[in-house]
């Protein structure tokens, strides 16, 4: 039968042949975003999780320097399992191809990962229940900008109550990272009149990532 080597009798027959110590690769500082989707696969922090076809994680480059926030999934995203899969997520497309990124270059998620029924607004404690998880996930990617989409993940992401109409454009600070919240793509779909703001709002984002 041989016998099983332990790390000791290793350790007494490296310093026999003369070797005191060797040199071990450090290991990767923090958490990947594949360690968050394995936790959050079997999340059940609150009632959300009984109706969803899919945890809607996030989409998109794990390095992105431009990640965007919306509020939740809806119906096609709960059953693809990626954000913004229906006509927001193309409007969302367009307008992140105008400012010379592909969809694949940033990063989407949502502050909630599983469909609120109906597609109603995220309730303050689903959302307190699936913050942790998107912070996690903004540490992991280390973003150079956030992008806010709409009121809901404005509100929700930076914990105040402005309205999208008069917070669209302004820079805020998220730990350190330059958040600019816009509208909901959604939003601009029923208000075709106010796309023209959403557009000047891409070009600051363009502009910040030039300059940064």
């Amino acid at each position: 039968m041989t016998k099983r080597l332990t790390r000791n009798m290793v350790a007494a027959y490296l310093q026999e042949i003369g070797i005191d110590y060797i040199l071990v690769p450090p290991r990767a500082e923090g958490e990947t975003l594949e360690d968050i989707l394995a936790e959050i696969r079997t999340c059940r922090r609150c009632a959300l999780c009984s109706g969803r076809s899919n945890v809607v994680f996030g989409v998109g480059n794990p390095r992105a320097r431009l990640l965007f926030v919306g509020e939740g999934p809806g119906m096609e995203e709960d059953r693809q399992g990626e954000p913004f899969v229906g006509a927001a997520g193309k409007r969302l497309t367009r307008w992140i191809n105008r400012i010379g990124f592909a969809r694949e270059d940033v990063y989407i998620a949502n502050i909630v990962k599983c469909r609120p029924p109906g597609n109603r607004t995220p309730l303050p404690e689903e959302a307190a229940a699936c913050l942790p998880y998107l912070r996690r996930q903004i540490r992991a990617i280390r973003p150079k900008v956030i992008c806010t989409l709409g009121g809901v993940a404005l509100n929700f992401l930076l914990g105040n109550n402005d309205r999208i109409t008069r917070a669209r454009g302004q820079w805020r600070d998220l730990d350190g990272i330059p958040v600019l919240p816009t509208y909901h793509p959604a939003y601009i779909l029923r208000n075709a009149t106010r796309e023209h703001e959403a557009l000047a709002d891409f070009d600051l984002l363009a502009e910040r990532l030039r300059s940064g």
